[in-house]
């Protein structure tokens, strides 16, 4: 309360404005929601479209419902989301290092960054016959694809933060004689914090995307074991519920990453 009477009554009626305006997008987001599912749901009752081909909310209820019944719903989720955080975390600890790198030899840059550039326009599924020849069929060959699509990303996400630091700071950082080391700790790092957090953001749909596709390449669990089943057997309301269960999964992931987000910004201000 005693900041808030610190505040003129113009900037109290601005922050009333902004709540009320977070509110109401938050409110017409769920009613699109809504509205998206109920045309859904009575497009399949009615039959506009055909059920067995665009499935419908209730039809991905129940096949959520037999899942978590037979004991397998939490199993797979379970199977995909550890193969999908491993990968992500190594993939992000791992370019952000080699992304230091990058930035303190100038020359080992020059060299490996054209080789970085290709490796990220490779197709990574091309090298999943290698992956299985590699790794083996099991969750290894699935946590090598997630980090080798999440990796270059990193990298070149982090290296072109590094590189973006404020160059009149450099000057005189550097006029004042400090030292590689102490640029890098004192000003390139906490500089490059807004690049990090959106390499972070980037990274979680491409550690999905990695494990997703790993796990239609060789998989015995997960969701996108059920995906890749449920499209062979013809059941698109198990297709249907995967891809909703793997679009909440990601979204909550994303969540966390933009409250990191929130409160790296509020101990920065």
């Amino acid at each position: 309360m005693k900041q808030k009477e610190n505040y003129s009554l113009e900037h109290l009626s601005y922050l009333k404005k902004q709540r009320d305006k977070s509110i109401l997008i938050n409110v017409a987001r769920i009613l699109l929601l809504v509205v998206l599912l109920g045309v859904w749901e009575l497009s399949a009752v009615f039959e506009w479209v055909n059920p067995f081909i665009t499935s419908s909310p209730s039809r991905i209820l129940k096949t959520i419902t037999s899942l978590y019944k037979d004991g397998t719903l939490f199993y797979h989720i379970s199977t995909t989301l550890s193969e999908t955080l491993i990968g992500f975390f190594i993939a992000v600890a791992l370019g952000y290092s080699i992304a230091l790198l990058l930035w303190w030899s100038e020359i080992f840059r020059k060299i490996s960054e054209p080789y970085f550039v290709v490796l990220n326009a490779l197709p990574k599924i091309a090298l999943g016959p290698l992956i299985i020849i590699w790794c083996g069929t099991g969750s290894n060959a699935i946590v090598f694809m997630t980090v080798l699509i999440g990796l270059i990303v990193a990298i070149l996400n982090m290296l072109g933060g590094f590189m973006a630091t404020d160059e009149s700071k450099l000057l005189l950082l550097r006029s004042m004689g400090a030292s590689k080391w102490q640029i890098l700790i004192k000003l390139v790092v906490p500089s490059s914090l807004p690049t990090f957090i959106s390499m972070l953001k980037i990274n979680v749909g491409m550690a999905w995307i990695g494990s997703i596709m790993g796990e239609y390449i060789v998989s015995k669990a997960g969701i996108g074991y059920l995906i890749v089943y449920g499209g062979q057997v013809f059941k698109l309301d198990l297709v249907m519920s995967a891809v909703l269960i793997l679009c909440i999964l990601a979204a909550g992931m994303y969540a966390l990453v933009a409250l990191l987000e929130k409160l790296v910004v509020k101990n920065k201000n």
